[in-house]
């Protein structure tokens, strides 16, 4: 029996996908891969890439944290927040890194004491996990690297 996924965050449903015959997912201590009948699990994720494959196909999605809930060969995902790679705009994401980048270096230079460096420092690491998960989807669907 097939798993079903449903991957939600506060402002929409994500996703909801049948049939699916494995997911791999970004757990607080590493990487969860999931089956069907997979024992009835609660945890939380840590930012990163979340694949589902189904017959030899993947599908993949940046979620930033949140918890996922596996029971009865379904799996609840709960993202703070989520795309799915193909949704990720490349141009906006590089825009995000470079503007995290220089408010950290100005924090770090003295130069703007406003900063909030957490916040940065966070926006830059979602960033760089929106590139990572848009070139390696592109990798496989092109079988090259970006050049």
């Amino acid at each position: 029996m097939p798993l079903t996924v449903e991957l939600v965050t506060a402002e929409r449903v994500v996703r909801v996908e049948q049939g699916i015959d494995a997911l791999i997912a970004p757990g607080a201590e590493g990487q969860l891969a999931i089956y069907p009948r997979h024992a009835a699990l609660m945890t939380t994720l840590e930012p990163g890439e979340l694949v589902l494959r189904r017959a030899g196909q993947e599908e993949s999605f940046v979620v930033t944290g949140g918890f996922m809930e596996v029971r009865n060969d379904r799996i609840t995902i709960l993202a703070d927040a989520s795309e799915a790679a193909e949704e990720i705009d490349i141009a906006r994401a590089e825009e995000a890194r470079r503007r995290a980048e220089e408010r950290i270096r100005r924090y770090r230079e003295q130069a703007d004491r406003d900063v909030d460096l957490a916040r940065a420092q966070a926006a830059l690491q979602r960033a760089l996990l929106r590139l990572r998960v848009a070139e390696q989807r592109r990798r496989r669907t092109t079988g090259r690297p970006q050049v």
